[in-house]
């Protein structure tokens, strides 16, 4: 009893912990404030999505940032920051006629000058999702404060799928202008337009904001309080989940195991509704700034020798499906299964890093090399462990590295301080948005987070995906779509391993849960504490 009590006093589920008292906040049910608990994992590199497109980053950014729009169940654009808008007949010009009544947090007024410098110098030029998806756009004209007219080179409809606030982010211009954008001090300690303020970031420890009393929304957000609590360690989150600690835990807090056994808890809610825009796609990159990689008989030769089957099944636990390339296969619309396909066949693996010059040395070993394991969790260190051990029956010696979320974006992104490494991408509701990133030579952006982290770079791909931006003619489009899963699947850059099935868990007694498409990244601004949670 002494060892489980101490267990569960660490991770902040009992009395006596501490805790929750060191954050300076009452815990739920105790005294008069409203206090909704939440869990993001791993720690953000920062808290807006603008400069750090990443899903730790989003799940708290949209708390404090709005978007033009937002979205509903069927993926209808809902206003937000814009209260209406209208497309010219031509569809080359979108007029968004915006909120006179928003305040950034710091009081400065939310003027279409932000949206303006938020499209052409950021979205346009660093992020590396927006920057393909509104390759299109060619001015953002302000004729009054309350007016942002998107101007386009040609009708770009897969703009439509990105304007929420963790896509067409909106910065502060006051606070970004004449900064670096990706380094800037305030995505430590935001300034947005949402239902939160930012208050404190005591990291390694929790992100706490609190109810914006100026919100344009009135009546929102229905808690005063909203805490990240940043806990690493798996069974610690379980446990609070289950203890009522924490409420909502959006970013697959659990194994995939325990999540099987959780949702047989009455108490508490697994969901994997809100992932449904997201389409995470799992792949493993190899760095081709070095020459060994350069030979696709070395890279045919390693997916070769991975078995996707056993991968989703033993590592997965079945939330995941083989995959046959970039696209997921349940986008019924794009995707295409006549692509080369890499099965699982070690004898020719073997043969292929024969001819590619990677003989056995005297111990049995052709090559060497590390692998950086995605940071978000026990899962992606889990499936680099099964692909050494994969490679190993084929000769390949791999090293495996664990860094924390900022360390491993720096290596692959900045330093390219890399061999492989194994990561998740969002493919997103429609490829341009999610997919071709990976691949598009102009996406090679140092520094940029979630990037063509490999270098691939091939005219030929590149004309491909200019033409997915470009045509206008939908069956020409998706054809084009069609012709980027074969060459990436011919030219193999990377590896396109599992169509991963994404899950959030919260308490029962949440009420007012967003439960559309985006869900895992709208905000908490309409949720309110069951009387089971509070009071």
């Amino acid at each position: 009893m002494t060892t489980r009590r101490a267990f569960l006093v660490k991770a902040g589920v009992v009395a006596g912990s501490g805790l929750l008292a060191d954050f300076g906040f009452a815990a739920p049910g105790a005294g008069t404030a409203a206090t909704l608990v939440a869990n993001t994992l791993p720690e953000p590199a920062g808290l807006a999505s603008g400069s750090t497109p990443a899903n730790p980053t989003n799940v708290v950014s949209s708390n404090l940032f709005d978007g033009l729009i937002t979205y509903d169940e069927a993926f209808r654009p809902v206003p937000q920051l814009a209260t209406s808008w209208e497309e010219s007949a031509d569809r080359r010009t979108i007029t968004f006629r915006l909120r006179n009544d928003v305040k950034w947090h710091d009081g400065t007024p939310f003027t279409s000058a932000d949206v303006q410098y938020s499209i052409m110098e950021v979205s346009k030029k660093v992020h590396p999702i927006a920057k393909p998806t509104f390759a299109q756009i060619v001015a953002v004209d302000t004729p009054d404060p309350h007016t942002a007219v998107f101007r386009l080179a040609q009708p770009s409809p897969v703009i439509w799928a990105y304007l929420d606030t963790s896509s067409a982010f909106i910065f502060p211009k006051h606070l970004y202008a004449g900064t670096d954008p990706l380094t800037n001090p305030y995505n430590a300690k935001p300034v947005g337009t949402g239902g939160f303020v930012f208050k404190e970031w005591n990291r390694g420890n929790y992100i706490r904001l609190a109810k914006n009393p100026d919100y344009w929304d009135k009546g929102k957000p229905r808690v005063d309080e909203l805490i990240f609590r940043i806990i690493p360690d798996a069974s610690a989150r379980s446990i609070t989940l289950q203890s009522g600690s924490v409420q909502y835990a959006p970013l697959t807090p659990v194994s995939l195991v325990e999540a099987r056994r959780l949702e047989q808890n009455p108490s508490l809610v697994v969901d994997t509704k809100g992932w449904r825009s997201n389409a995470p796609m799992f792949f493993m990159d190899f760095n081709l700034r070095q020459k060994r990689f350069q030979d696709v008989r070395v890279r045919q030769a390693i997916a070769h020798a991975i078995n996707l089957k056993l991968l989703t099944e033993t590592v997965f636990y079945g939330f995941a499906t083989p995959a046959t390339g970039p696209v997921p296969s349940y986008q019924t619309r794009f995707y295409t299964p006549d692509t080369p396909q890499y099965p699982y066949d070690p004898q020719k693996a073997e043969a292929l890093l024969d001819a590619a010059g990677f003989k056995p040395d005297a111990s049995g070993v052709r090559m060497r090399f590390n692998h950086l394991n995605h940071t978000y969790g026990d899962d992606y260190q889990r499936a680099g462990q099964f692909i050494q051990q994969q490679l190993k029956r084929v000769g390949i010696e791999v090293t495996l590295v664990n860094y924390d979320l900022p360390t491993y974006l720096r290596k692959v992104f900045t330093e390219h301080d890399f061999d492989t490494m194994n990561v998740f991408y969002a493919a997103f509701a429609d490829p341009q948005i999610g997919v071709i990133r990976r691949f598009w030579s102009k996406n090679i952006i140092s520094g940029a987070a979630w990037s063509n982290g490999s270098g691939y770079a091939s005219p030929e791909m590149d004309r491909v995906i200019e033409t997915i931006q470009n045509e206008q003619d939908p069956q020409k489009r998706t054809q084009a779509i069609y012709r980027m899963q074969v060459i990436a699947q011919r030219d193999l850059p990377s590896i396109s391993l599992a169509e991963l099935k994404f899950f959030r868990i919260y308490a029962r007694s949440l009420q007012g849960v967003n439960t559309t498409p985006i869900g895992v990244y709208a905000s908490l601004d309409d949720v309110s504490l069951g009387a089971a949670s509070h009071g």
